[in-house]
């Protein structure tokens, strides 16, 4: 603790960037970084850091399935392990939900690579065929208790290469402090834009098959939470029209900590996102959104999610969305469809008292470890909670020739959204 009384290195100018996004690292031509093997090993960091895999799935009756790994650290303590699911039928509004804190995790399990892991509770393992319709897969069994059991295998196709916005070992990343390469924190997504998962749930006995498209995210939050984003939306749109198309979207708004004039200068949005197109990745899209500054109407690339219309939740305390607005455009990652690509999705989510669609507020603080509440440091009042809705949904769609078989100009795409509005103070 005394080693700043002694410190060598020069004083950091209180104006300088502390923040520096991806979405403002790349040029329009090199967003697309296709996914390395070492992109989805697990790191398992250390320090304050929460790293995630999660996989996003809608079944053939709109049902919407979330299995999801959770490593947190809190500095020197042991860290925690969880596996969440979340299923949510639409039709006859049951929700299932489950988190348990699992025990003996280890990646890479023997003879596989930092892609898999196991816990007695669990095992995801991946597995690559490489010059095959599908690629890379992984298989996903959880037993987690004793009304609920899991069998997947989650399929991404050739035609849909996982991506994170630059090329490299640092695409992807959005670096915190005044150097990036002694960052204080970081933030990084790499997805796979579209899958397909095939398998079995067993509900209360129930066998329930699972078909149905989706997408995976791997993502590290490499500083306590409450540090990294005031806010986040995020967007998964699926459709089978048109040979399969996709819309994914991460966005975060930093606290007022981090921003380019160092603190004080925060509430940067940084938005990354992909299209897939006619079965294949078409789009890749960063935008950074000062808070000096006003959107662009129309620029060459476009990533935003908009709270278009909003309404004050006496249950939260927020001013949460009744309207929000999905913007992806960028030009085409296709070598044989070249042009600029533009795609908007808006979704009415209802007023407060009336949400369509909603799945669930969750209260984070509720949810995570009791350890990792001691450790962050949430502004007295305020209560983080996730708002996660799934609502049938139209993408509206411009495109040049050859992406879509028959289509040459737009395109209406009919599908299923499921979306998050996450505050966090």
């Amino acid at each position: 603790m005394f080693s700043s009384f002694f410190s060598t290195a020069p004083p950091t100018d209180p104006n300088a960037p502390n923040f520096h996004p991806v979405s403002s690292a790349h040029p329009p031509a090199e967003l697309f970084g296709e996914l390395e093997p070492k992109d989805t090993e697990w790191t398992c960091p250390g320090g304050f850091a929460v790293e995630t895999q999660t996989f996003y799935n809608f079944l053939e009756d709109g049902t919407s399935l979330m299995c999801q790994v959770i490593h947190s650290a809190v500095g020197v303590w042991y860290p925690t392990i969880q596996f969440t699911c979340k299923i949510y039928n639409p039709n006859t509004k049951e929700k299932t939900w489950k988190s348990i804190n699992v025990t003996n995790f280890v990646t890479p399990p023997p003879g596989l690579d930092k892609r898999s892991s196991k816990a007695d509770e669990f095992s995801i393992t991946h597995k690559s065929k490489p010059g095959t319709e599908f690629p890379e897969s992984y298989t996903i069994t959880a037993n987690l208790d004793n009304d609920l059991q899991i069998t997947l295998d989650i399929a991404r196709p050739a035609s849909a290469p996982g991506f994170k916005v630059g090329k490299g070992p640092t695409g992807g990343f959005s670096y915190f402090g005044p150097d990036p390469k002694n960052a204080e924190g970081y933030v990084i997504h790499r997805f796979w834009p579209q899958d397909i998962a095939t398998g079995m749930l067993v509900h209360k006995g129930h066998a329930i098959p699972v078909k149905g498209p989706g997408m995976f995210v791997h993502a590290i939050q490499g500083m306590r939470p409450n540090l990294v984003a005031a806010r986040w939306n995020f967007a998964h749109f699926q459709s089978a029209q048109h040979g399969g198309v996709s819309a994914v979207q991460m966005d975060f708004t930093t606290t007022d900590a981090y921003g380019r004039k160092g603190a004080g200068s925060g509430f940067v949005t940084v938005s990354v996102g992909g299209l897939v197109l006619g079965g294949k990745l078409a789009a890749v899209t960063a935008e950074t959104k000062w808070p000096d500054e006003e959107y662009p109407p129309s620029a060459g690339v476009i990533s935003r999610a908009i709270h278009s219309k909003k309404a004050h939740d006496a249950d939260t305390g927020y001013d949460a969305p009744t309207e929000l607005v999905f913007r992806w455009a960028a030009p085409s990652v296709l070598s044989d469809a070249q042009g600029p690509i533009d795609a908007t999705l808006t979704v009415d989510v209802g007023a407060p008292d009336a949400y369509k669609g909603l799945i669930e507020k969750v209260d984070v603080l509720a949810e995570i470890p009791y350890v990792i509440k001691t450790m962050v440091n949430y502004v007295a009042g305020t209560k983080p909670y996730i708002y996660q809705w799934v609502n049938p949904a139209t993408l509206h769609v411009s495109l040049p020739a050859g992406i879509i078989p028959g289509v040459s100009d737009t395109a209406e795409v009919e599908g299923t959204l499921y979306n998050e509005a996450t505050f966090i103070s």
